[in-house]
């Protein structure tokens, strides 16, 4: 086959159907762009978990006098100095916790005006209305039930609380933010798939003559169908790369600059470059497999050769 041909071929298929092409090449742009968000996404979300719950601390709060008047936990009265002892103790002794820290009523006081002091209900509070509590660091953050077992309903505790529950409520919300996204990406992928398959069929409609000329001739089949499916693959890569060109500059312009995402806010630990990168060339392979493919089964029933 001269491949001096097949381009010649390919460059008429394109400009025959100028407005058809320009449909594939943004179609395969947006959903393929949508494929690499939900991937880079699903990694987001991975490296968050690592992050954050490597940071999550299972919190002992301990009862004060205010408790013993409202809290039923703390019907016994505000937790005492043998109490406190007995708390810390057990928990050096249990092999998941990896570090203890004590936070007093005065070091609450303080953590929380640096955080709400603008509140009015700060303005209010005094030292002796907060918590006392034990900051547990564990080895295996999924182990919180164990130290909620071991402490919950003892006397001088009101209440154990664990910081994942917190951000498993946030993965979910992402969670679901993903997947919405993958829809989104699904009909798009759809669309381009019908609008790659009419396109190849109305420039092979249109090229029918030349086609049955070549039958006639003896061509292979794969000798006449090489135009229409490199046809179809080029307005798919072209897309790619715009697609691809779309998580470059969201990465450099709302991660790293311009908006600068990965500065504000530094509580979360933003992917990388390197996690952009290793998605392109599976978005330019995709965009030139789909395309081909598609155009492949839909030549094979129009043309029938």
């Amino acid at each position: 086959m001269r491949a001096q041909f097949v381009l010649s071929e390919i460059g008429v298929g394109l400009r025959r159907n100028l407005t058809m092409t320009f449909a594939v090449v943004v179609s395969v742009a947006l959903s393929l762009a949508l494929f690499g968000g939900s991937l880079l996404m699903s990694d987001q979300v991975n490296t968050m978990k690592g992050y954050w719950y490597d940071k999550v601390n299972v919190s002992i709060f301990l009862c004060n006098k205010g408790d013993a008047e409202s809290d039923p936990n703390c019907a016994k009265g505000a937790v005492t100095e043998d109490q406190k002892k007995t708390i810390l103790a057990d928990l050096k002794k249990m092999p998941i916790v990896d570090s203890v820290t004590y936070e007093s009523q005065d070091d609450a006081y303080k953590h929380y005006k640096e955080q709400f002091g603008n509140s009015p209900l700060a303005a209010s509070l005094t030292p002796d209305q907060m918590q006392e509590s034990y900051r547990i660091k564990l080895k295996s953050p999924e182990k919180y039930l164990v130290i909620a077992t071991a402490f919950n309903g003892r006397d001088g505790v009101q209440s154990v609380q664990d910081q994942k529950g917190i951000l498993d409520n946030l993965f979910t919300l992402l969670g679901y933010l993903n997947w919405a996204a993958r829809l989104v990406m699904l009909v798009m992928l759809s669309v381009a798939l019908l609008l790659i398959v009419n396109t190849v069929r109305v420039s092979a409609f249109s090229r029918r003559r030349e086609t049955g000329i070549m039958r006639l001739v003896g061509a292979s089949g794969f000798y006449i169908q090489a135009p229409f499916i490199m046809e179809a693959a080029v307005a798919g890569v072209i897309g790619g790369t715009i697609a691809c060109a779309f998580l470059v500059l969201g990465q450099y312009f709302v991660i790293d600059h311009g908006v600068a995402l990965a500065d504000k806010l530094q509580l979360i630990n933003f992917v990388g470059w390197d996690a952009v990168l290793t998605k392109l060339p599976l978005i330019l392979a995709a965009s030139f497999l789909m395309p081909a493919l598609a155009a492949f089964f839909a030549l094979r029933k129009y043309l029938k050769v």
